[in-house]
């Protein structure tokens, strides 16, 4: 069954469905949660506050959007709400470890460890609207299209939005390695 035709069932009363909706998402919303928190366990209570909303709202699901935009729309006003509960989140180069590749030595899992780091100090330094479009487009593979849909704008709108916060993020990725290469020296 399609997504969509488990939150209609879900909708009209078979609430157990929720579990396949839970099974088939919670890991990637639970990554779009650690980008944008950088908190494990901030990002943990998000994705059961998710479904919580899920079944809580489930009746003013119609199937007008895909199920994974209706449920961004969701994750987004549960991060928001968030937000304004906490403002001290644990830095993400704090929280997201890099997996070591087969085969590689302690280098290259070192480099890459540093490598990771830098990415996750850049993101943060994002503002959190062009932190969650880049979230949404490059970790959660959704289409602009379905972004301008979550944010109520453009699609035009989100493909400039994420042009200039990947251009940012480069433009404070290299800032920040320069400011690494520099410390080593």
């Amino acid at each position: 069954m399609t997504d969509d035709a488990v939150m209609k069932a879900v909708r009209d009363g078979r609430v157990e469905q929720l579990a396949v909706l839970f099974e088939r998402h919670h890991v990637s919303l639970y990554g779009f949660f650690v980008r944008l928190t950088g908190n494990r366990t901030a990002s943990e209570d998000l994705v059961q506050d998710v479904f919580i909303r899920i079944l809580k709202y489930r009746a003013t699901y119609h199937g007008e959007d895909k199920f994974a935009v209706w449920m961004y729309k969701i994750a987004r006003n549960a991060h928001i709400d968030h937000l304004r509960k906490k403002k001290d989140a644990l830095p993400l180069d704090e929280q997201i470890v890099e997996p070591a590749h087969p085969g590689d030595g302690p280098a290259e899992q070192a480099e890459r460890g540093a490598e990771a780091a830098l990415v996750a100090r850049a993101l943060d330094e994002l503002s959190p609207k062009k932190k969650e479009v880049l979230m949404l487009s490059r970790y959660q593979n959704l289409k602009y299209r379905e972004i301008a849909d979550l944010l109520g704008c453009p699609v035009g709108t989100v493909k400039g939005l994420v042009h200039r916060a990947v251009a940012e993020l480069g433009e404070i990725y290299a800032r920040l390695n320069q400011e690494a290469c520099g410390h080593e020296m």
